[in-house]
């Protein structure tokens, strides 16, 4: 039942939301057109006032004019090139509207015709007069020209007033309409919405009591939920439980077996009497010890993920630097470790290199005395490692790799794993082993 009802609900809603959107946007329309229609007000009313000013200054100017033409008195000029030249103003604004009214354009252009002819007839009358040719100015006077020009002025006048007018009464009637289909508009609206928000009830209402009948519905499936949860939760814990003491009984052996293989080699490297023997025997517990201290990193942190290769090297160095002294290499191992993550892989890698390097430093580097041995690990802004194993003995010259030469295949396969090589530079005194790691994304 519920089902059936969701299309109609859907429509009643779609109806009020197309009333609202009718409301606003008829709204939004008209008070477009009332901006609009209030624009056009203030222009038309600026070409009224300008038609009117054109034909006030004519008229100032003109009895300016026969003032001083009937009594030859200067003073009478006095208002007159200002009159003229509001004349001339308000006719070049009345021009600067004939885009926007075309219905204007005849009256507007002939007006301004007739303002340079009376302007001109005026100025050609006053001319004779201050030259002393009254009678001829007096004549032209008599001709009735000036009166024809300022008649037409006044026609012309009275008809862009009488446009005005017409252009207001009009614009006045479309807000009227305007007005009145808003008004339809938001009663109609405003009937709908009143509709729909009925029918919203009315839905909700029904929708309510079968919300009411399926709550109580799902507690009853929920009472018999919680005790099949309980029991599944009970069955998963304990099976949670065996897993962490399988998993410990995994690392336990591990690490015993990691041990029990390091005391062999080195129980076989103590029985050997064969130096070379003895010496590939210890660094192969080197490895194993690089091994098993990831291993023991990974074991009492809980994650077997990402290792802080700063404590791992810190540990695996310090167990080193002990090994090396018990077999009588003298030399002081030194660090500077930044703290970093890095993949459980990787740092078996890493540790694995950092033993061949630091194990040749102490055996090769300083052949007749004892030195400095240090190691870096700095992590760069590029989101990359920098390992560095330096000393400040003879060097690593350009003969052959002393030894067997299996560390230096060692460290060669391990860098090609990380993805990098060990650079090798010549410090003078001294040799510097540097590494570049990329640390993975989670890292």
């Amino acid at each position: 039942m519920h089902t059936s009802r969701t299309p109609w609900a859907a429509a009643l809603l779609a109806a009020g939301l197309l009333a609202l959107l009718g409301i606003v946007g008829a709204t939004f329309w008209l008070s477009r057109q009332a901006q609009a229609y209030s624009n056009d007000v203030l222009s038309i009313r600026g070409v009224r006032v300008s038609a009117v000013e054109v034909r006030n200054g004519l008229a100032t100017a003109e009895s300016s004019q026969r003032g001083y033409l009937f009594s030859g008195n200067e003073i009478y000029l006095a208002p007159y090139d200002a009159a003229i030249a509001m004349a001339r103003r308000e006719a070049a604004a009345l021009q600067a509207d004939l885009d926007r009214y075309p219905d204007f354009r005849p009256m507007i252009s002939e007006l301004s015709s007739l303002v340079d002819a009376k302007v001109a007839e005026m100025d050609q009358t006053i001319g004779l007069k201050r030259e002393g040719r009254d009678a001829e100015a007096l004549d032209l006077f008599l001709t009735n020209r000036g009166k024809a020009l300022m008649d037409q002025v006044n026609v012309f006048v009275a008809g862009i007033i009488e446009s005005s007018d017409g252009l207001l009464i009009r614009g006045v009637a479309e807000q009227t309409a305007s007005a009145t289909l808003l008004h339809r508009v938001s009663i109609a609206g405003g009937v709908l919405i009143v509709l729909v928000v009925a029918g919203a009830v009315l839905a909700f209402t029904r929708t309510t009591r079968e919300i009411m009948g399926a709550r109580d519905e799902v507690r009853a499936l929920n009472d018999s939920l919680e005790k099949r949860v309980e029991e599944r939760t009970a069955e998963l814990s304990t099976a949670l439980a065996r897993t962490e003491v399988l998993l410990s009984e995994v690392n336990h052996r591990v690490a015993n077996s990691l041990a029990m293989v390091g005391s062999l080699v080195r129980l076989q490297g103590s029985a050997s009497k064969d130096g070379s023997v003895k010496a590939a025997l210890t660094e192969t517990q080197s490895r194993i010890d690089a091994v098993a201290a990831v291993h023991k990193r990974l074991y009492e942190s809980g994650d077997v993920g990402l290792v802080a290769l700063d404590e791992y090297l810190s540990g695996l160095l310090d167990s080193l630097a002990t090994t090396m002294r018990s077999e009588g290499h003298g030399g002081s191992l030194t660090y500077e470790l930044d703290p970093a993550r890095l993949s459980t892989d990787a740092s078996i890698n890493v540790g694995v290199v950092v033993t061949e390097l630091v194990t040749n430093a102490y055996k090769y580097a300083y052949p007749d005395r004892s030195g400095d041995i240090r190691v870096r690990l700095k992590q760069l802004p590029t989101a990359r490692l920098e390992i560095v194993v330096e000393d400040d003995g003879v060097g690593r010259g350009s003969g052959s790799p002393r030894g067997t030469g299996l560390g230096s295949r060692i460290v060669k396969s391990m860098a090609q794993t990380l993805g990098s090589e060990v650079e090798y530079i010549d410090r003078n005194p001294g040799t510097a082993a540097r590494l570049y790691v990329a640390l993975s994304p989670a890292a």
